[in-house]
């Protein structure tokens, strides 16, 4: 299960919001891994028949039992199960740029790679300022 803040995160409280930004927490050594996933995803179909062009539908991700994309996380969870780490939503945004701009900033405040508390073992990203458009006006 999902917190953000104090309140566990439900799909009815996802709204307009594309994704978050989260971080993991191993209870038994209290390592961290920093994030994002989105709340929807796109699923190509087959054309109709008679059509060429495929359909897209979408559809709500696997966001409620993702556990990030760190191999080693994603061991450990298999090996010792979900109920051994906290996942927390720190950041729910607006766009997909705005999810990987808020990530990266995380990644890069908490000093995830040069950290031993973090599993985290790469920053990638590219992010132009288009795409945190609605983060410059917050901080107006």
């Amino acid at each position: 299960m999902w917190y953000y803040g104090e309140e566990v995160f439900t799909s009815d409280m996802i709204e307009d919001y594309v994704g978050f930004v989260y971080v993991i927490t191993d209870l038994s050594n209290n390592k961290k891994y920093v994030g994002k996933k989105l709340f929807k995803s796109k699923r190509k179909l087959p054309p109709l028949k008679g059509k060429t062009r495929k359909r897209t539908k979408i559809v709500e991700s696997d966001w409620q039992t993702y556990y990030g994309s760190s191999d080693e996380v994603k061991a450990l969870v298999e090996e010792r199960g979900g109920e051994a780490f906290h996942r927390e939503i720190i950041h729910l945004c607006k766009s997909k740029g705005e999810m990987s701009y808020l990530e990266a900033k995380e990644q890069f405040d908490r000093e995830v790679l040069l950290s031993e508390e973090y599993y985290n073992g790469i920053i990638n990203c590219k992010i132009h300022r288009s795409h945190v458009k609605s983060l410059i006006s917050k901080e107006d």
